[in-house]
């Protein structure tokens, strides 16, 4: 018998800080975190040359880890309108780089549902940190959007599925 390993690239949006995790497991138990991480984009560069550095640099990641499926959370907006247009460019160009070096279409997971896939829809950041490191028996996680994206990533990798086009 053959296992059939799948690697899922977690991805929590931004354009001043993109949180990436990757995962690889099969159905038969829990993922292994291989790497995780965070971009940065400098505030004082124009919101085209931060583009153009999430392009090469998640361009990269994918180059390295050779996922086989995206999972990304869908950014909700309440009424910060103004981040919004920026935060959904950024989503935009890791969803084209995405396609671009793997043929891969996201799937893309409401915040509250992958929070509430590990226990709590509403969980803070280090809440999250605390559920992962019982779920993947880790001494610690730093608390960042990396945090975010292993958990979007594990969610991906369980079957978590939201209705978004």
């Amino acid at each position: 018998m053959v296992n059939c390993y799948m690697i899922w690239l977690g991805v929590d949006p931004g354009l001043a800080i993109v949180g990436w995790a990757i995962l690889k497991g099969d159905e038969t138990k829990t993922p292994e975190i291989i790497e995780y991480g965070i971009i940065e984009t400098d505030k004082n560069m124009s919101t085209g040359e931060r583009l153009l550095e999430l392009d090469a640099d998640f361009t990269s990641i994918m180059i390295e880890f050779k996922p086989d499926n995206v999972a990304m959370e869908m950014p909700f907006f309440s009424r910060q309108i103004k981040s919004a247009g920026k935060v959904l460019q950024a989503l935009g160009v890791i969803n084209l780089v995405c396609y671009r070096e793997a043929q891969i279409v996201p799937v893309f997971l409401h915040q509250a549902s992958w929070k509430a896939h590990l226990g709590n829809g509403r969980a803070t950041k280090d809440e999250v940190a605390q559920m992962l490191q019982q779920i993947f028996d880790l001494p610690d996680l730093p608390i960042d959007d990396s945090v975010d994206a292993i958990a979007i990533a594990y969610a991906g990798a369980c079957g978590l599925r939201n209705s978004i086009n």
